[in-house]
């Protein structure tokens, strides 16, 4: 584990993905009319993917997003962290794998965000939750589509009842979701679009889920009824007072992008590297 390099993970990544192409592909296809999506489990070596929960950092170490939206912790800035876990971030990266995922989903370019624009680190405690949202459409120059999100998972031993676990709503937030658990050492690809709703159901138990992220973006949008968008909320599909709320929410944000094509202030989750 000592002398481990991006580009050794990176073979790892490349090799487990490689093995269960063609069924990747099916299941991606299958899915895409909807929310295309896929999971690779077991995607690196038990003893490494152990390693990545071991040194992940605690909640105090990370920024605290807590909101009628959204209850988690985040982290971009890499170097605040155990160097393995950037070595990790970044073997996503490689351009072999953001190649063999772009065949996979049948995108024909795709760019790695090096900036971690949204992505790097997320933690989820007990009572963290993520409401159904849509991700922003744009990276943060809004130059670029986003369209996978890629979430790997490294909290051994994380059950079903645990909570924590991603949620596809293919057919709108008013609906049944998809539950896809975020098993230990699962990867999981989500197309990102203008009707890929997901969450993250409520954590159960004293315990953290613990998630490395990356998003890859494109010079074209998914879909064609695509269109410039801020991050959208709603509630579940019970709590009607929820939905109003952040329907007002989103409709003011997405107004002042309208004024502001950039925001008013830079969104704060990147990998600000130190020269």
């Amino acid at each position: 584990m000592e002398n481990l390099t991006t580009k050794m993970i990176a073979q790892y990544i490349y090799d487990s993905i490689l093995l269960k192409t063609e069924e990747l592909r099916k299941t991606y296809k299958k899915s895409e009319p909807q929310i295309g999506y896929l999971y690779i489990d077991n995607l690196l070596p038990e003893d490494l993917a152990l390693k990545c929960h071991e040194v992940f950092p605690s909640q105090s170490k990370m920024r605290c997003l807590k909101s009628l939206r959204e209850y988690k912790y985040v982290s971009a800035q890499m170097d605040s962290h155990d160097p393995l876990l950037e070595q990790v971030i970044y073997a996503f990266q490689d351009e072999r794998i953001v190649k063999l995922i772009g065949s996979i989903c049948g995108i024909d370019k795709l760019y790695a965000d090096k900036s971690l624009y949204a992505g790097g680190l997320s933690l989820m405690a007990k009572n963290n939750f993520l409401h159904p949202h849509l991700d922003n459409s744009h990276d943060a120059e809004r130059e670029r589509w986003r369209v996978l999100n890629l979430l790997y998972y490294v909290t051994p031993d994380w059950e079903n009842s645990n909570g924590g676990h991603l949620e596809l709503w293919p057919n709108g937030p008013k609906t049944e979701p998809l539950v896809i658990e975020s098993k230990f050492n699962r990867l999981v690809i989500m197309a990102t679009h203008d009707r890929s709703w997901h969450s993250v159901n409520e954590v159960k138990i004293d315990r953290s889920r613990c998630c490395i992220s990356n998003y890859y973006f494109s010079d074209e949008p998914l879909k064609n009824t695509d269109r410039f968008h801020v991050t959208k909320f709603r509630g579940r599909p019970e709590d009607t007072l929820t939905n109003i709320i952040l329907d007002i929410d989103a409709s003011f944000r997405m107004f002042v992008r309208r004024i502001f094509k950039k925001g008013i202030r830079k969104n704060p989750h990147i990998y600000k590297k130190k020269d």
